[in-house]
């Protein structure tokens, strides 16, 4: 089996990928540069398209179905192992792989999809106090042979492919087609429509944490920490509204309201996930390992002076400070659990980042993947990640159980990449919207520490949440 690429020119992600996103298993990672314009951050570089995947893997709670050749199986095996055994049956040698490396060093076919938080529940004791009304898999992932990549940095549109598979023409040969007829529109980077009339229309708001539930948790988190039992918990509220609409226009309207470089639409058989993170997760490519872990905030103002002041603010805040390297210290115990020794370092500590609507404090950990490892242990290892979860982990997750009404599904978790050379791209599944059953799920929260103010901190949660609300409203 050998990898092929066929390039194109460059073309827009999102009125491509609209040609496909009523198809079931249909994925689109989204780097956020939305009708040609320049990307909101300089991590925009690639969007990854893909449809029709060869094999599927849902788990649900301790089994995962592995749909392959039209057969379904059920495993009570590891569901990371299961990915990666998946991914060996689809193999490619090493000099194909050098080979193809060497004309595009980025992003192969391979596996896409989604990690939910409670994913966790598999490998820690968290307890059972949360409702499990929204019932979402906590893990859904496609095996994909052909994928599209839009590469923003050489302005170049490529089909990459698995060749040597029965099924592999078929796909490449329909992409092949919506790739030319995307080309030969006139002003095709502009040819999605923008009046967004079939997007989300909106009944009944409802939250699982008024003003004085959430007093009430912070103030036990406070109690908690000043006890010794962590330093730092991210608590978190859910909102959720019945809705009815096309999720696919919805989500073109969000990434338009506030593009972002971690973002994603998946179509899946039980759910729509519209997704606009601004955080990266863990990244790897040949062993070279990278986390970028979020922790500080602050609103975007009209104003120039004022939103200049807020950014300053937030880079010059202790607190904020003292926060963000608390989860930096813990993304360096985690990746050291699979990186080679004395290889994590922290080559950005406190870099501001600027979105749409939000400030950021976001710091920059590194280290090498250990010779032997994959990038699916390193996921395995450092999940969920600790700038969602608070320090140290585990109790901090124990009392995000216990204090939080709902499970958070996929909120906090992952959504992401990993190749058939087992290179990976994953974010955190913050600022994400999933449609289920026709009613849309999406929470906010904010690391809490002994000098949490409670006000600051639950409009915090709204700052983050107005995209998404924006998006739900009428």
């Amino acid at each position: 089996m050998k990898l092929s690429i066929e390039e194109f020119a460059y073309l827009d992600s999102a009125s491509l990928f609209a040609g496909v996103a009523d198809q079931v298993w249909a994925m689109f990672l989204d780097s956020g540069i939305c009708d040609g314009k320049p990307p909101v951050t300089k991590h925009a570089d690639y969007d990854v398209l893909a449809i029709n995947p060869i094999a599927k893997l849902i788990t649900n709670s301790e089994q995962t179905v592995v749909e392959q050749n039209n057969e379904k199986k059920s495993y009570s095996k590891d569901p990371f192992s299961l990915i990666r055994q998946t991914l060996i049956d689809n193999d490619l040698s090493a000099d194909d792989l050098n080979s193809f490396n060497k004309k595009i060093p980025s992003y192969l076919p391979g596996a896409i999809g989604y990690f939910s938080y409670d994913l966790v529940r598999r490998y820690e004791d968290l307890g059972e106090r949360t409702s499990n009304k929204e019932n979402f898999p906590e893990m859904a992932i496609g095996i994909y042979p052909v994928i599209v990549l839009v590469d923003h940095r050489r302005k170049v549109t490529s089909l990459i492919s698995m060749d040597g598979r029965e099924d592999t023409s078929e796909r490449v040969n329909e992409w092949r087609s919506l790739i030319n007829q995307e080309l030969a529109k006139p002003n095709q980077t502009e040819s999605l429509v923008n009046n967004f009339e079939d997007r989300f229309r909106v009944d009944n708001f409802h939250e699982n944490m008024n003003r004085d539930d959430y007093q009430t948790c912070f103030d036990q988190v406070k109690r908690y920490i000043v006890n010794g039992d962590c330093y730092q918990v991210n608590l978190a509220k859910q909102f959720s509204v019945n809705v009815s609409g096309d999720s696919w226009q919805s989500y073109a309207y969000l990434r338009k309201l506030s593009p972002a470089p971690y973002g994603a639409y998946m179509n899946l058989p039980f759910a729509k996930v519209l997704s606009n993170s601004p955080e990266s997760f863990i990244q790897c490519r040949n062993r070279q390992v990278v986390t970028s872990p979020i922790k500080g905030t602050r609103p975007r103002h009209e104003n120039k002076l004022d939103d200049q002041k807020a950014s300053e603010e937030l880079f010059n805040s202790s607190k904020d400070r003292a926060e963000n390297l608390m989860i930096v210290d813990l993304m360096r115990n985690d990746l050291s659990t699979c990186c080679e020794y004395h290889s994590v370092k922290v080559t950005k500590l406190f870099a501001v980042h600027s979105f749409a609507n939000v400030h950021h404090l976001i710091s920059t950990v590194t280290g090498v993947l250990r010779k032997g490892l994959h990038s699916l242990d390193l996921l395995k290892k450092c999940f969920p990640g600790g700038s969602i979860t608070g320090a140290p982990k585990i109790r901090a997750m124990q009392i995000i159980e216990e204090l939080e009404p709902d499970r958070r599904g996929l909120y906090c978790g992952a959504i992401g990449y990993i190749g058939l050379d087992g290179s990976m791209e994953t974010n955190i599944a913050i600022r994400t919207i999933v449609v289920k059953d026709e009613v849309a799920y999406y929470s906010a929260g904010g690391g809490l520490v002994i000098d949490s103010d409670v006000d600051k901190e639950y409009q915090e949660i709204l700052d983050k949440g107005f995209m998404i609300k924006k998006t739900l409203s009428n």
